[in-house]
């Protein structure tokens, strides 16, 4: 009958002490794997941390939880592994600091959504970002319509910055509110100035069917011109 506090079992789970060697290449190779997908997940995956600290988060919690619920996990080498994701961490995160291509490979760099009131539609596609999913943060910032925004950028952490036009110089945009949103025309009957739902881009049409020249898209919505409340 084992003892319950053998102590051989309790701190390595009676492996020779060179088995660390292979928890340290198993954590170097679990610390890259999880870089990665993160990095491949795109910002939002990682809104509010950075990636380093998500990775720092899922490590240390994998490691610690296993030893608390498995006998065959020894102590030993899941403070092992601690010590390696930590330093790890350090690492990655020194290299950012003092190599910008690194930093930028692996946390990723501001990318520009709205440009002059109309969205960026070549950095929007290469960006992991429904469409409700932004315009309800941009809602969440007062923003009405896009002629509001002068820039709009999705930074490294996910989050949305927004420069704004000066109160007279908001323009006729793209409403974020669902119910204007929503009031879509492919046939115009009326003379207005509309904007194009799939790219933000204004235009004055006086009826009939319009396609938009910049994304060669067919669908508008009334324009809106309200200046912003802060």
């Amino acid at each position: 009958m084992e003892e319950i506090f053998e102590w051989n079992r309790f701190l390595f789970n009676d492996l020779p002490v060179i088995y660390l060697l292979e928890v340290l290449a198993r954590s170097l190779v679990m610390y890259i794997v999880i870089l990665s997908a993160l990095r491949l997940s795109g910002k939002r995956g990682v809104k509010q941390l950075s990636i380093y600290e998500l990775v720092l988060i899922i490590g240390l919690g994998s490691a610690a939880g296993d030893p608390m619920f498995y006998e065959d996990v020894g102590l030993i080498p899941a403070i092992f592994v601690f010590v390696v994701i930590i330093s790890l961490y350090r690492l990655t995160t020194w290299l950012s600091v003092k190599s910008i291509t690194i930093g930028t490979y692996l946390e990723g760099e501001p990318v520009i959504l709205i440009n002059d009131g109309k969205f960026a539609i070549k950095n929007f596609k290469k960006e992991n970002l429904a469409r409700n999913e932004f315009f309800s943060e941009l809602r969440q910032q007062n923003v009405e319509h896009l002629g509001q925004v002068r820039i709009g950028i999705i930074e490294p952490t996910g989050e949305i910055s927004i420069y704004f036009f000066e109160e007279k110089d908001v323009k006729p945009g793209l409403p974020l509110t669902p119910g204007v949103f929503n009031d879509i025309y492919k046939h115009i009957s009326k003379k207005a100035i509309y904007a194009c739902t799939f790219c933000g881009q204004t235009q004055e049409i006086e009826s009939g069917t319009f396609v938009c020249p910049v994304c060669k898209r067919d669908e508008w919505v009334t324009a809106i011109s309200n200046r912003r409340i802060s």
